[in-house]
């Protein structure tokens, strides 16, 4: 119920203060195991990520240290954040990423891993996780800087076929993620013109 409340409140805000635009949400499978890839260039992503989405839910990994801080510690799990320790992502959280999609889940992911490295290198998470539960893989653009009263852009992509790379080891991780960041960034390209 909590999920359902802040979801619809965070899209009213979204699409209020920041004109937000969405294309392509029929891209997202109505089942099914999902991993969503966006690029990541604000705390707001996720939120700003999983708002449009209606009949289904968004789970996101999130810094163990917020789950301590007073009142966030108690609505981050309420809203299908679970936490992740600093310097990597944890057996734990690989687990149960892993159980989520294998009860056909949608999990969001920022293969960028921070905002900093907005642009940079994908991490192999994303693919690694799709590789080994059979998701399917939905780029997402996120367009804009968060200006107030200016157009920001949510893109979902189709599905990224990284199916090639199932049986190539560490190369094969290297070259999925490369595949997805590039739709991504290509998206990105693509929506910053118009």
């Amino acid at each position: 119920m909590l999920y359902s409340t802040l979801r619809a409140i965070f899209h009213f805000l979204f699409r209020t203060l920041f004109r937000l635009k969405v294309v392509g949400l029929h891209h997202i499978p109505t089942d099914g195991p999902v991993i969503l890839c966006a690029n990541h260039i604000s705390n707001f992503d996720p939120p700003l990520l999983g708002s449009p989405i209606i009949k289904r839910r968004v789970h996101y990994m999130a810094k163990a240290e917020l789950f301590e801080v007073p009142v966030l510690g108690w609505v981050l799990p309420r809203i299908c954040a679970f936490p992740v320790k600093r310097g990597g992502v944890s057996k734990e959280s690989i687990r149960l990423s892993l159980q989520l999609l294998k009860e056909n889940n949608i999990i969001g992911i920022f293969p960028e891993g921070s905002r900093h490295n907005a642009g940079g290198m994908g991490k192999k998470g994303a693919a690694s996780l799709a590789l080994k539960s059979g998701a399917t893989v939905v780029p997402a653009a996120i367009v804009g800087n968060y200006q107030l009263f200016k157009r920001m852009t949510l893109v979902y992509g189709p599905p990224v076929d990284i199916s090639e790379f199932a049986e190539a080891g560490s190369e094969g991780l290297e070259q999925a993620t490369d595949k997805i960041m590039a739709t991504i960034r290509s998206m990105v390209k693509q929506y910053e013109s118009k």
